[in-house]
């Protein structure tokens, strides 16, 4: 398995974009967790098999219809924790 670190700029929060996030996570079949950062990006981690990771960042370039995405910068990473859900933090 492996990860995903993720940092989304452009107008993402407020939007529905972490409920979003979820949704296509849980339906592709992705774990880890996804927050709102001070500085307005949602920064997130996807873990799983490569090819799930690819098109979770596909969606994630998409967002839900009130959002603008204006960058996603991905990093690929080995796993660093056993997730087995994929989670809304709030802090």
């Amino acid at each position: 398995m492996q990860q995903a670190h993720v940092f989304i700029d452009g107008r993402v929060q407020g939007v529905g974009y972490r409920h979003f996030a979820k949704v296509n996570a849980e339906e592709i079949g992705v774990f880890g967790w996804i927050k709102n950062l001070p500085d307005g990006r949602v920064e997130a981690v996807f873990a799983g098999p490569l090819d799930h990771i690819r098109e979770m960042v596909n969606r994630c370039e998409q967002g839900p219809g009130a959002s603008r995405v204006d960058n996603v910068d991905v990093e690929v990473e080995e796993t660093e924790e056993d997730f087995d859900t994929f989670e809304i933090r709030y802090h």
